[in-house]
């Protein structure tokens, strides 16, 4: 399980350099279990992104929570998911939608530091999670 959003932001803060923050986010792509095999499917790959991106998730019901699994077959991109997932996962739709994560990336200086390809493919993400809770939203 990636670490909580609070202490991703703490460490990201009070590292040193754009290299450091980015052995940080390698760090937390590891952090991420692997898709099952099963789950790496065509139906389950998030359009747009430069790598392979899947996403699966689960609704339940109960505690009206989204939980989101993915994974990448690139390093830095499974790092930005653990950040993502820190966001989303395990939050209801309405939080998942009233979210501004474009203020956390502004706040982490992230897509300054990303190609603009791999920064819309980070966003295709967003836009599929999104897409997702606005189907449970109440």
């Amino acid at each position: 399980m990636p670490p909580l959003l609070t202490e991703i932001v703490d460490t990201l803060e009070i590292l040193d350099g754009w290299e450091e923050k980015y052995r940080y986010i390698l760090d937390l792509g590891k952090s991420l279990p692997t898709l099952p095999e099963a789950a790496r499917i065509e139906s389950n790959l998030v359009r747009g992104c430069q790598s392979q991106v899947w996403l699966t998730s689960e609704y339940d019901e109960h505690n009206t929570v989204l939980s989101f699994y993915t994974d990448s077959d690139a390093h830095i991109v499974k790092g930005l998911l653990a950040i993502v997932l820190s966001v989303y996962s395990g939050n209801t739709a309405k939080h998942i939608l009233d979210y501004d994560i474009e203020a956390l990336f502004s706040k982490l200086d992230i897509l300054s530091h990303l190609s603009p390809i791999r920064g819309n493919g980070l966003r295709s993400i967003v836009q599929e999670i999104r897409k997702i809770a606005s189907i449970h939203v109440d």
